[in-house]
């Protein structure tokens, strides 16, 4: 496989530079996804920015967060178009970004896009349950050691997200997932070894080895490297591994729910996966490992922190930090904002029959003021205010046939609806007694 060539060549290149061959242990059984799994991924780019919104939200920006939760997604609206080959592209103002931000574009672009192929992926093979994707180092935050004073893993190998699949009443699945981008134009020449989407899934397929639910390799990974530059328009290569990636089903009730604030637990990393070998010859490696007794455990702190995410992703407050721990940087969220750059629930709207509690923003693309709104549908708001999360995933479940669907919305102009009842809207700002009607 092209990516095993890469995977040798990194090794090659670190045993040049430390004097001997380091031995990083990488995911097996990688291998593409099935035929019907590679189809054309049909989207707009404000739905792509929608999926990046939603799944980013809990990154920390410090005082100013609220501003810079909408502009993470929104600075990206005119980096997306249709391309000669009628496929997406970069537009002329995503191809020439100030070099500052060339890499972040490629990190950013290449989540929300690696990130729609792989929540299309799962809910596919999980069509009757809802998905969430949820920061992997918020989630590892709870149990994990972090690095120094700051709420952070450090430098230590992890994927990017995981996401749950699931449903009232059984058991979840959980999916590692890694994502990256770049920007290298590949022509019949650029070799195996030089190809960057090559040499980021081999990367990637070590930071997914350093996730293990229950026992070494029971656990589904989707690893994704997106080419904002590939001769017939943006292209995202992938790889996946299987596994159960089983959850235990929750009490909805009870200090075993996600309504309780989970206990305190503290798995081991060092040496903390035992990998079984030939004729008995184990050897064990560093790892972000949950043991089977402690699944229910994390299943808990997953979905509190997935509750956080939506409540951040509709500008609550102090609100959020119920679902946080200490350790998750709770207090970042029981520290009121500044006013004028914070996000706060001072919004609603109503799309179709349903309305949304959430904020906006208006910003300014080029000469144009665009005014942006995110919100959760009022019924779940109301019940993740009120710390029921078990509550809100019954009537999300129950919610998702009468949710409103579609692009665009009247009055206002792209939307990007999300199954579980999150919405992202722009339109373009009317002046002071021109405001649109809601």
């Amino acid at each position: 496989m092209d990516t095993d060539k890469a995977a040798t060549a990194i090794a090659r290149k670190r045993a040049r530079a430390h004097g001997e061959e380091e031995q990083v242990p990488r995911k097996p059984g990688l291998e593409p996804l099935q035929t019907a799994e590679r189809e054309d991924l049909a989207s707009t780019p404000w739905e792509l920015l929608g999926v990046f919104a939603r799944a980013t939200t809990l990154a920390r920006h410090g005082r100013g967060r609220g501003l810079a939760e909408h502009w993470q997604a929104l600075k990206y609206c005119q980096a997306l178009g249709p391309g000669t080959s009628g496929y997406l592209a970069l537009t002329e103002e995503g191809e020439n970004p100030e070099l500052s931000y060339r890499a972040m574009q490629a990190r950013e672009l290449g989540r929300a896009l690696g990130l729609a192929i792989a929540e299309r992926t799962v809910r596919a093979r999980f069509p009757d349950h809802l998905i969430s994707t949820v920061d992997a180092e918020a989630v590892l935050l709870a149990g994990f050691a972090r690095s120094g004073s700051r709420p952070s893993l450090g430098a230590r190998p992890r994927p990017d997200f995981f996401i749950e699949a699931w449903k009232p009443g059984e058991p979840s699945r959980v999916f590692v997932v890694t994502v990256n981008g770049n920007h290298q134009k590949t022509t019949k020449r650029t070799g195996k070894t030089d190809r960057s989407a090559f040499k980021q899934l081999a990367r990637a397929s070590e930071r997914a080895e350093n996730f293990h639910l229950a026992e070494w390799n029971a656990t589904p990974c989707l690893l994704m490297s997106t080419e904002l530059l590939a001769p017939g328009g943006i292209t995202v290569n992938v790889l996946q591994a299987p596994g159960p990636g089983l959850l235990p089903e929750r009490p909805t009730t009870g200090s075993g729910s996600a309504d309780a604030v989970p206990p305190k637990r503290n798995p081991p990393y060092v040496n903390a996966v035992r990998v079984p070998g030939v004729a008995g010859k184990e050897r064990f490696h560093d790892g972000f490992l949950i043991p089977r007794k402690e699944r229910a455990w994390f299943g808990q702190v997953l979905a509190r922190t997935g509750a956080a995410g939506q409540l951040a992703f509709a500008g609550a407050g102090t609100e959020i930090a119920q679902y946080l721990t200490s350790e998750q940087g709770r207090k970042h969220y029981e520290q009121r904002t500044f006013a004028g750059s914070s996000s706060v629930r001072d919004a609603e709207y109503r799309f179709g029959a349903t309305r949304f509690f959430g904020t906006d923003q208006v910003f300014r693309l080029n000469r144009t003021r665009v005014e942006a709104f995110t919100g959760l549908a009022e019924d779940l708001y109301q019940l993740l205010i009120g710390g029921e999360v078990e509550a809100y995933r019954e009537r999300a479940y129950e919610l998702r046939p009468t949710l409103p669907s579609g692009v665009t919305a009247p009055g206002w102009g792209p939307v990007s609806f999300g199954e579980d009842g999150t919405v992202m809207a722009l339109r373009v700002f009317a002046e002071e007694g021109r405001r649109p009607a809601t």
